[in-house]
């Protein structure tokens, strides 16, 4: 077997620089040197490993062996900046870097709760974040290409090196205002209604609405979507009457008992368990971020 040890530290940050930033030119620029350069660290490493890491093309793609390079180097650049700051007397005053933390989070947790959990860490680390906002049934898959370090996701299996925590269910009920609910369902909540009856979602990548509809009828029907990628303005969608949607049960039960919003299908509720995601490292800041996301969804999702 071809001894792959001593990896080259200058290459593999290229390699991640490369996959971050999609082209040779743009990596050049970010590290000071030629789009001739950062091609040859790369093919010295490929070289190195025996393996094709980055399919040639706009933007650059890694392969499977890149993605495992990609994550070598963003854990050993986190490692570095730890091992720095513990070595320096007062943080920031050999001019030491912040670290830059890249987490994938769904957009309820990122409007709800989740920057006061990122803010709490910055007071005891020199760090940013790199907030990249996915649906939930998508995270884990920028967990698994390196992308991001952690993840709130819907996936409870964990990615290859990664360690989950549940956090907890979210439970929606599927509502439409009084007036809405008279227009399209007056003659009962099924395939041709929800057929015809305009729905409201997040995005393209918001499938929660459908999977009600596809569990309600046992059919894949495609009604009107009006797309709103917002949190509060969903929300408001909803309750002027724009379409039907899944609001959080918890936020919907004043306006359900007084009528000014009406369940589709009382008592159907279906509910999202959601885990957060995050690399085997020995890093105090990363077990610092879970322990902080942790607590704070812990707490939303009581309420």
């Amino acid at each position: 077997m071809k001894d792959i040890t001593q990896l080259d530290p200058v290459a593999l940050r290229t390699l991640s620089v490369a996959v971050r930033l999609g082209t040779f030119e743009a990596t050049a620029r970010e590290l000071h040197v030629t789009p001739s350069a950062v091609s040859q660290r790369i093919k010295a490493l490929e070289t190195r490993v025996g393996r094709v890491l980055l399919h040639r093309v706009k933007p650059l793609e890694p392969t499977e062996a890149g993605l495992v390079l990609v994550r070598l180097a963003t854990q050993t650049e986190l490692l570095e900046r730890e091992a720095v700051a513990e070595l320096v007397e007062e943080p920031g005053s050999d001019g030491t870097a912040y670290t830059s933390l890249p987490i994938a989070v769904n957009a309820d947790a990122l409007y709800g709760w989740f920057v006061d959990a990122l803010a709490e860490v910055q007071v005891r680390h020199r760090v940013v974040f790199e907030v990249v906002r996915e649906d939930h049934t998508r995270t884990a898959e920028r967990l698994r290409r390196g992308e991001v370090m952690a993840a709130i996701t819907g996936e409870p299996r964990p990615v290859p090196g990664c360690r989950v925590v549940r956090l907890g269910r979210l439970r929606y009920a599927a509502v439409a205002t009084r007036e809405f609910h008279a227009d399209h369902f007056s003659d009962g909540v099924g395939s041709a209604s929800l057929a015809e009856a305009p729905l409201v979602a997040f995005d393209r990548s918001d499938s929660l609405q459908h999977d009600f509809v596809r569990r309600v009828t046992r059919r894949h029907l495609a009604p009107p979507v009006t797309y709103v990628p917002s949190v509060r303005e969903f929300d408001r969608a909803v309750r002027v009457g724009m379409g039907w949607g899944l609001l959080r049960e918890s936020d919907v039960t004043e306006e359900l008992r007084r009528g000014d919003l009406v369940e589709l299908v009382p008592g159907r509720r279906p509910e999202v368990a959601l885990y957060w995601q995050h690399w085997r490292l020995g890093s105090s800041l990363v077990a610092d971020v879970t322990d902080a996301v942790v607590d704070a969804a812990r707490r939303w999702m009581a309420t």
